[in-house]
């Protein structure tokens, strides 16, 4: 399993990939938009190769992968979920309580935030409520009233 935290800024996402282990297995920065997505899959794809064991592991649904964002909404989000990466929304309060009890360090960085959202949401994802995919209903009614 890989737990991923995402820490978005208005034109990229810092990324830090770690492991059951705790283990920081891939750091990034990505763009925003479609190019960044693809670039986000790539991370997780080579994330998830250094984790394998064998053969068997190579399966595609061998690595499961859950993302902490401090988003519920929006294009990002939704590409992720679609993508079919397990995502939890978190609060921004909450990762910042969780930044205090958990670091050390009063700095704050994009990148120490990221890593952050991992240890969160991989000690915590059975608290933390997933982000779903819209219905084509919803979906639809969004798109009209915009």
């Amino acid at each position: 399993m890989l737990f991923v935290g995402d820490d978005w800024a208005e034109d990229h996402h810092d990324l830090v990939v770690i492991d059951d282990n705790q283990k920081v297995v891939a750091r990034a920065r990505v763009p925003e938009g479609p190019a960044g997505i693809t670039a986000f899959t790539d991370v997780i794809a080579r994330a998830a190769l250094k984790t394998v064991t064998s053969d068997d592991d190579l399966d595609d649904d061998a690595v499961e992968v859950m993302v902490g964002i401090e988003l519920n909404h929006g294009p990002w989000v939704q590409a992720l979920v679609a993508a079919g990466y397990q995502v939890f929304g978190v609060d921004p309060l909450q990762a910042k309580r969780f930044r205090e009890s958990w670091s050390n360090s009063k700095t704050k960085s994009d990148s120490g935030d990221a890593l952050g959202l991992a240890e969160l949401v991989r000690s915590r994802h059975r608290t933390l409520t997933t982000v779903g995919a819209d219905s084509e209903g919803s979906a639809a009614i969004r798109i009209l009233a915009r």
